[in-house]
This record gives structure tokens, C-alpha cells and sequence, in this order.
């Protein structure tokens, strides 16, 4: 069933409704396989960078998926995309529901709430084209039936905010009334179009913390902090992350003040996670003006005042993508200038830690092993990439090189010395130094490596 979103449908006059899919204008240009064995033929760091993510997994090729990632919208995912995603994801939720003892998950559906004010909602297109091809309809019986469209229609969130209002109350019981407490989701939420003709989903984070009105300026600072210190913890360059407050003409209605966390990609600044100190309107205005319920202990009562902290989780995954792509030039063995790719992701973000390959003369007994250690890595919960599964005959250095645009931490070669004595050799994307060891010891190596780089 087609659907499409229609917003605020209404300002005066009937606008012409949308009946097809949100399309590009530019055309679908053919993606070309990269190589990273022979020099770049001068394309653009924008360029290179989309294409090693559409050539290795991260997102699905295509014009149009291209631009939706680019532009930090929800995209299709390939394998290796998505569980960065859920890596990242993951490490956000533990940031926030750990940092702080009062922090509770919850999970939210759209809120009709403020239907009456506009917003997104999902129409079905062939209900919109029923009205419009009713030719005998005044001007004014075409918006009535418009209006009445939309007011059947379901509403589409568009962001976590309102949820988590909704939720206070419920909640009280859980804290004993006493501020500060805070409520975290994740999900979905459409955006408005941002310009370039289209809405889109974004995956989005919310925490939205609940205190004191005295002390909300200095929460806001400490989330700030908070914040800003989790995403440059698992940056190559921390220094393109920062945080700057929002200029006063761009407050929101309710906000007092905001600060902005952003990233500085090739084509410019971009937001990452905004915070806002909200005060209270949006509460009270949630529940009715009801001051008696919403009041909480903190030396006396008080209705709280809102700190809320949004992260575009889609836009995260490509600022992390970003800041890891290192272009190196080394001299291969006949002395050849080459271009090397390396995605140096963070060992914690990283969505293959180690591939298993094998050397030449794969044999069944060797495809064995491999498939043993994979599931030894599967019930660790260490990601693991099946490369001996690949039949296509490819050079030691062709297949470093495509592990290492994948960011994929550890390579182990499997041979025949490992059926003898137990031994296989291990690379390291980072060092690129390659160490012989035990295949009994491999596992607990690549367990402490990650655990090390997580608790820096």
C-alpha cells in the first residue's frame, strides 16, 4: 500500500497533494567498483568516500540512497552498515542509562496530542486521488473533504520529545517523586523535508531529563559535557567533534537556551545532537496545566523544568564513517607508489572484528577449523566475517586491502601449518604487523583488545 505524508495540506487554499513517491532529479549514475590497489583517479574525497561506502557493505548503491545518507536521513543499510548502526546505537543506550542511576528506558507510539495544530501525517494516495478527481466539487467542499482526510489519517512522530512528556507522570511512582530523573528512547521519527524535496525517516535518540528549575542551566552543561566527551571517545580525530551554543534567533519556541554537538565533514558543519533547556510550558501544556500531579520533591515542590538531548543517530553513523576513512600511500614491493584506504573504526564500533580466511590449498579439513573458530566467535558475540567462504581467487594484498576498507580489526590466516601444530597468523588492520598464535588463543586476544579500547 502506497503511502506518502501529507503536512499542514491546509493554509488557505487546497495545495496540489503528493501521489507519488518522493523522487531525485539527478539520474542514477553507475556506481564503479573501487580498487584499492591502484591509484585514485582524482575524485573527490566526498566521492571516494560514498563510493567505499557503497562498495563495502555499509550502505545499499544507488543515487537515491546516496543522498538520503548523505543528507543524514534513515537509508538502506548494507550488513556491514546496519550493525555499525546497532554498534552505535547500543553504546548510546549504555552512555545514557548508565551515566546516571535515574535514567528509564521507555517506548513510545505518535502522540495525537496537537493533531489540531498540523504536523505529518501517513494518507493513503488513493484516498487523496478519490477527492481530487471529484470534478463537481466546489473549492470549498474539496477542502472540507481534505480536512476530514486528515483528521482519519494517523499521525507520524516527529521526534521522541512528546512521548516522554506523556510518560512523567507514570513514572513519578518509580523515583519516589524526586527529581532529577531522566527518560530515554530510540526509534524512527519522519522529518519534515529539509529542502530537498522529500521527507525521510530518521533514527533518532532522545533522553529527556527532568529537574529542578534552579539547576537546569547547570544540567544542561553537564549533559553538554557528557555528550560531546561520548562522541569524540570513539573518533580518530576528536577535534572534529564540538559543541557550540545556538544563536538566539534559532531557539526553539519553548527553549531557553540550546547547544548544538556537531561534525565537521568535507562539505561543512553538521548537527549531530542538539540540547535544549525547555523549562516547563510543554509539561504543564501536556498535562493539562495540572500543577498538583506534576509536582516533585527537591527541598520543596515544584513542577520540573525539561533538558532534552536528540541525537541523529543516521547522521552519527556517517560521522563516524567519516572521521575514520584514512588515505595512505605506500610503495609495494616493485617499488609502485599505491593508494591504500583504511576505515580505522573504533574497535567498540567496528562491525567485523575479525575475518577468517584461507591461505592457498583450501582443503576440507581447513574449511573445518574455520567454520569451528566462526562459531567460537558467534558464541563470544564477537563479529565475525566468513571470508574462506569466498571462492574467488585473490591476492594476499587484495584481500588485506578489502579488509581494510571494511575496518575490519584482526585478519586470520588459516593454513595447513594449522592443522599441524595449531598455529595461524593474525594481522592487525591498525599496525598491519602480522603475529603468529595459538588458534586456542585468538578468541580471549580479540575479547581484551576490544575490552581495552572500550574503557580508555
Amino acid at each position: 500500500m502506497l503511502t506518502h505524508c501529507v503536512r499542514d495540506v491546509l493554509s488557505g487554499r487546497l495545495s496540489k497533494s503528493k501521489t507519488s513517491q518522493c523522487c531525485m532529479t539527478l539520474a542514477l549514475q553507475h556506481t564503479r567498483r573501487y580498487s584499492s590497489t591502484s591509484p585514485s583517479e582524482d575524485l573527490d574525497p566526498l566521492r571516494t568516500f560514498l563510493e567505499l561506502c557503497a562498495n563495502r557493505y555499509y550502505i545499499s548503491p544507488g543515487q537515491t540512497n546516496t543522498e538520503l545518507f548523505q543528507r543524514g536521513r534513515s537509508c538502506s543499510y548494507g550488513p556491514l552498515g546496519m550493525e555499525l548502526k546497532r554498534n552505535l546505537l547500543e553504546q548510546w543506550w549504555r552512555s545514557v542509562t548508565r551515566s546516571k542511576s535515574q535514567v528509564f528506558g521507555i517506548n513510545t507510539l505518535s502522540s495525537r496530542k496537537d493533531t489540531a495544530t498540523g504536523g505529518l501525517r501517513i494518507v493513503e494516495s488513493e484516498h487523496v486521488k478519490q477527492i481530487l478527481e471529484q470534478q463537481e466539487l466546489s473549492r470549498e467542499q474539496l477542502v472540507q473533504k481534505v480536512q476530514m482526510l486528515l483528521q482519519r489519517s494517523p499521525p507520524v512522530r516527529t521526534d521522541l520529545l512528546q512521548g516522554a512528556l506523556e510518560e512523567f507522570v507514570p513514572s513519578l511512582e518509580l523515583v519516589n517523586r524526586k527529581l532529577p530523573f531522566g527518560l530515554a528512547e530510540t526509534g524512527l521519527c519522519f522529518q519534515p523535508s529539509d529542502g530537498s524535496g522529500c521527507s525521510a525517516e530518521v533514527t533518532q535518540t532522545s533522553l529527556v531529563w527532568f529537574c529542578s528549575p534552579r539547576t537546569s542551566s547547570q544540567w544542561l552543561d553537564h549533559w553538554t559535557r557528557q555528550r560531546l566527551k561520548w562522541w569524540r571517545k570513539f573518533a580518530l580525530s576528536p577535534s572534529d567533534f564540538s559543541s557550540s551554543d545556538v544563536p538566539e534567533e534559532e531557539l526553539e519556541e519553548a527553549a531557553s537556551r540550546g547547544v548544538r554537538i556537531v561534525y565537521s565533514f568535507p562539505w561543512g558543519q553538521e548537527p549531530l545532537e542538539t540540547l535544549w533547556s525547555r523549562g516547563n510550558t510543554e509539561l504543564l501544556h501536556t498535562h493539562e496545566g495540572a500543577h498538583s500531579t506534576l509536582q516533585c520533591r527537591n527541598g520543596r515542590k515544584t513542577v520540573p523544568h525539561v533538558v532534552s538531548l536528540t541525537g541523529n543517530m543516521d547522521r552519527g553513523v556517517m560521522a563516524f564513517l567519516s572521521n575514520s576513512l584514512l588515505l595512505l600511500k605506500n610503495v609495494d614491493g616493485k617499488q609502485k607508489l599505491q593508494q591504500r584506504q583504511v576505515l580505522k573504526l573504533h574497535p567498540v564500533l567496528a562491525p567485523v572484528k575479525v575475518a577468517l580466511d584461507l591461505g592457498r590449498g583450501a582443503t576440507m579439513e581447513l574449511r573445518q577449523v574455520c567454520e569451528g573458530l566462526l562459531q567460537e566467535f558467534m558464541e563470544a558475540e564477537i563479529s565475525a566475517w566468513p571470508g574462506y567462504l569466498d571462492t574467488q581467487s585473490t591476492s594476499m594484498e587484495q584481500l588485506t586491502a578489502k579488509y581494510d576498507e571494511m575496518g575490519v580489526l584482526f585478519t586470520a590466516m588459516i593454513s595447513e601449518n594449522t592443522l599441524e601444530s595449531g598455529l595461524l597468523q593474525v594481522r592487525s588492520r591498525d599496525t598491519t604487523i602480522k603475529e603468529t598464535m595459538h588458534i586456542s588463543e585468538i578468541k580471549n586476544f580479540v575479547s581484551r583488545y576490544i575490552s581495552a579500547a572500550d574503557n580508555v
